[in-house]
């Protein structure tokens, strides 16, 4: 049977209790950081970021995947952006990434997708660019390394039937749109665990304001959760992970199938942040390092088995991509410089700040927006009961 794209729901089984919810609407008084939302709280309230994300389930087949699709602009193939990555644990994919490295810009589509699928998404990057922006004489018309990242959905989603095609890719460049990005079993978080509990897509954004009256910066971050047991799981600084377990315990229950899933690996996170304030490329990279702070806090701990990669870009300058021809053409040997704008090192904290505040708050809407799913094999991963989280929280919550 031929993979299918779901409807634009949660591809799982509906969750008993409160409907699901994001981490606010659960707790509406919670604490989470100084700087206040956008007004979607998502990686789309940085303007001009556009994404999509597409559920590929053939449940005949133990297929629950999918693919989540990023564009840094919406004219990606002729103006780049500044950007920077770091890894904090290795164990996973993110192609393109010595370009990054290298040129200190990304001028691709962002893809994240599962682990077997990174093939599939690298070749509709490809098949999009050479469809809408190639050259009769040169192919693709300009010089872009697709940048293609992955966690591991195999506990859920039945890997070697490669549902993924470079059409759903192709699909996701096409529409992407401003839209607040649709949360848990969507895109490439479909079939992910994280936490003890279902996993999957979560998003969140901060606002920070200038020196300048009425200047202010987004800076906000979309995450692929796939990582961490049930043992470290803590949300605004609560150990809901350890009162859970106790109360297991208690209750003569086994331990939840998702710390099954992860007793021999750990899984991975891929965190994707977007600020529309004027940053070099180091400093893209700095501010890609403070997602580390918000994985910790949420208990991520970038164990050696996990692939723990994050990217940072700055859509404020538009940087030049090279093009086959140019007209007029730009001589490569003699210098021509191209002027940007950059925040100033000694004022960039709250900027940092934001980077750590919007990751933590998007693993926490992947898990509470995440359903229940029963997948490849039978397995089922229950989501995060959002009826005892927030019993818990009111209790043990700072106010």
């Amino acid at each position: 049977m031929t993979a299918i794209r779901a409807a634009p729901t949660a591809a799982s089984s509906a969750s008993s209790g409160t409907p699901r919810q994001r981490l606010r609407q659960v707790v509406p008084d919670i604490d989470l950081g100084v700087w206040p939302t956008g007004p979607k709280n998502s990686l789309t309230d940085v303007p001009g970021v556009l994404v999509h994300t597409e559920e590929v389930v053939d449940a005949a087949r133990g297929v629950h995947t999918g693919v989540t699709t990023i564009l840094p602009r919406h004219n990606w193939y002729e103006s780049g952006c500044y950007a920077g990555i770091f890894r904090f644990n290795g164990a996973g994919e993110m192609t393109g990434s010595h370009f990054v490295e290298e040129s200190g810009k990304v001028a691709s589509p962002i893809v994240i997708t599962n682990t077997l699928a990174v093939g599939a998404a690298y070749q509709g990057i490809l098949e999009y660019m050479a469809a809408h922006h190639g050259d009769a004489d040169k192919g693709i018309g300009y010089f872009s390394v697709p940048l293609v990242t992955e966690t591991f959905d195999g506990y859920l989603n039945n890997g070697v039937a490669f549902a993924v095609q470079p059409s759903h890719v192709s699909h996701g460049i096409a529409v992407a749109n401003d839209e607040a990005v649709r949360e848990g079993n969507t895109g490439g978080g479909t079939g992910m665990v994280s936490l003890g509990h279902k996993g999957g897509t979560g998003s969140s954004s901060r606002v920070v304001e200038g020196v300048a009256k009425g200047k202010k910066y987004t800076v906000a971050a979309l995450v692929q959760a796939n990582f961490g047991s049930l043992r470290n799981l803590r949300i605004a600084g609560v150990p809901i992970g350890k009162i859970v377990a106790a109360e297991r315990a208690a209750a003569a229950q086994p331990p939840p199938e998702a710390d099954k899933a992860k007793k021999e690996r750990d899984g991975s996170i891929i965190v994707i942040l977007a600020t529309d304030a004027p940053l070099h490329p180091r400093q893209c990279e700095r501010l890609a390092k403070r997602a580390t702070v918000g994985l910790a806090r949420t208990g991520g701990y970038g164990q050696n088995p996990s692939g723990d990669i994050f990217l940072a870009f700055s859509t404020a300058n538009h940087v030049p991509v090279q093009k086959f021809s140019k007209v007029p053409p730009t001589d490569p040997f003699k210098p021509l410089v191209h002027s940007v704008d950059v925040i100033d090192d000694e004022s960039i904290n709250g900027v940092l700040e934001a980077a750590a505040d919007a990751t933590e708050e998007a693993i926490y809407n992947a898990l509470c927006m995440a359903e229940t799913l029963t997948g490849f094999q039978g397995h089922t991963v229950e989501a995060l009961d959002l009826d005892k989280l927030k019993t818990v929280l009111d209790k043990y919550m700072v106010k």
